[in-house]
């Protein structure tokens, strides 16, 4: 059976134009991608984005604006049995920033038998681009981030 697979990411962008992304160790293989996840069923895509800053940094944000939604074909990264739409939004935080963050990509410890381990860091705006994340949608929108903001 073919199923969709509906992501919700925010892109945020700091005082110091430093873009923040998650470095993410997910089933034995590592990405960089913008925070986020998957839609859960009854919920809408803004409070979706909402929810995952809020488990995965202890976040509140702000919704400001619509960037991206997939408008190509992509299969699942990690099956090849799901179509994956993502659906992108700039954010801003409104609560203070206390999540830790990583200094460099992936500096993080991997404990034995670990299914998902992720970390938080900024990249700044001159070595931000679509060479900064892993997968091919993130990619498309970093390229748009550059040009628009």
């Amino acid at each position: 059976m073919k199923l969709f697979n509906v992501r919700v990411y925010g892109i945020m962008i700091n005082e110091h134009k430093q873009v923040l992304v998650s470095d993410e160790f997910i089933r034995g293989g590592y990405f960089t991608k913008f925070p986020g996840g998957g839609l859960e069923f009854g919920e809408g895509t803004l409070q979706c984005v909402i929810r995952e800053f809020q488990e995965e940094l202890g976040l509140t944000i702000e919704v400001i604006e619509h960037i991206y939604t997939t408008d190509f074909f992509q299969v699942s990264a990690f099956d090849n049995r799901s179509q994956i739409i993502s659906i992108y939004y700039l954010v801003k935080p409104v609560s203070a920033m206390n999540f830790p963050l990583l200094d460099k990509p992936f500096a993080f410890e991997i404990p034995e038998g670990a299914y998902q381990v992720e970390g938080a860091r900024w990249v700044n705006w001159e070595e931000f681009s679509a060479e900064a994340v892993t997968l091919p949608i993130d990619k498309v929108v970093a390229d748009l981030v550059k040009v628009r903001y």
